[in-house]
């Protein structure tokens, strides 16, 4: 029994230090981008020529990720680089957002490459306890064990709640490492990634201050604040302005499904973002309109928004990643990961 575990451990071993220099080159060519938009971008005057100078940055972080063969590493890095760290290299061409040349290399490169939000003055506390987290991180490895072994026998219907389930907890998961990573390198206190999406009373509360808090703020800075400063003085500025947000979120997750699904997009994904916002535009224009005069209960409306959101994820959002099988490529490199992980565990054990 010792020796097949022993020889167990060997081959985990083998197949780490393989995924480990196949990605050193990956790794590398992050720090050596980021350190020449550190030390040669933020040297040139802000504006087009600074942005000029990103454009070899922005084509090598938006190919990047086609490299990788893991379908969750994949969408990992497209969501960090092709989406969050060009959209905030973009700010920072125009001296916005997060990234400034005041700040020492490490720093830059940790706040470009991960998703985090360095937390405001009227920023609310709302850091999540680690007894929170430690329950979220049992909870996603038994949802994935669970559907590995159970999802050809359950109903279609239960499998997408437990896939709505497994968003929330991997977007958490993911910024909440994130935060960290980037808390003992800087210093500095972060957003949290959500807050508690589930209680939002409104598709406005859900999207502006609820779900993805990262995603939300790089939005508002690079599309809504910039189309609505463009159209000022129109008395509809507003509605172009969260639209084009809407439109270019669906862009973004069509593009991160492609590079994961590797087939041609269906649009389902931004037919999603485009239906939430016009929701979004008809939910803030009746608010306007009736001034508050008629408010539904906070039960209520918290099982009207969660539901829509969840009933159109089914509709349109999951179908693209299941129709391809990227769903189940997913689940079985996470039940490959939980098994290296049990093994790790049995090695340290027995040495």
């Amino acid at each position: 029994m010792h020796r097949t575990a022993f020889i167990g451990c060997y081959s985990h071993g083998q197949q780490w230090l393989k995924l480990i220099s196949s990605h050193l080159i990956f790794f590398s060519a992050i720090v050596l981008a980021l350190s020449y938009s550190y030390f040669i971008s933020s040297n040139l005057p802000t504006g087009i020529y600074r942005f000029i100078s990103l454009l070899p940055i922005f084509y090598l972080f938006t190919i990047l990720p086609l490299l990788l063969s893991s379908a969750f590493a994949t969408a990992v890095a497209a969501f960090f680089l092709t989406w969050l760290a060009n959209f905030k290299l973009i700010l920072f061409a125009f001296n916005h957002g997060p990234l400034h040349p005041q700040k020492s290399l490490t720093q830059f490169i940790a706040i470009a490459s991960l998703p985090a939000k360095i937390k405001s003055d009227s920023s609310k506390s709302n850091n999540k306890s680690p007894l929170i987290v430690s329950i979220q991180s049992l909870v996603f490895p038994l949802l994935i064990s669970f559907l590995y072994k159970h999802k050809q026998n359950l109903n279609t219907q239960i499998v997408l709640i437990i896939y709505c389930f497994l968003v929330f907890l991997l977007v958490d998961l993911l910024v909440f490492v994130s935060n960290a990573v980037i808390w003992t390198v800087v210093g500095v206190e972060l957003d949290p990634p959500s807050d508690e999406p589930y209680l939002a009373t409104s598709l406005q509360d859900f999207w502006g201050r609820r779900w993805n808090l990262m995603v939300t703020n790089i939005l508002r800075h690079t599309v809504y604040k910039p189309v609505k400063l463009f159209l000022t003085g129109k008395d509809w500025d507003w509605v172009v302005a969260v639209l084009a947000t809407f439109v270019v979120s669906g862009l973004m997750h069509e593009l991160l499904f492609y590079y994961v699904t590797r087939v041609s997009p269906t649009w389902e994904t931004t037919s999603f973002f485009v239906l939430h916002g016009v929701c979004v535009v008809v939910e803030l224009s009746v608010k306007r309109a009736l001034a508050g005069k008629l408010e539904f209960p906070v039960v209520v409306s918290r099982l009207l928004t969660v539901g829509f959101v969840v009933v159109t994820s089914f509709w349109l959002f999951f179908p693209p990643l299941i129709e391809s099988g990227a769903d189940v490529k997913v689940i079985e490199e996470f039940k490959l990961f939980v098994d290296y992980v049990y093994v790790k565990t049995l090695c340290i054990h027995l040495v």
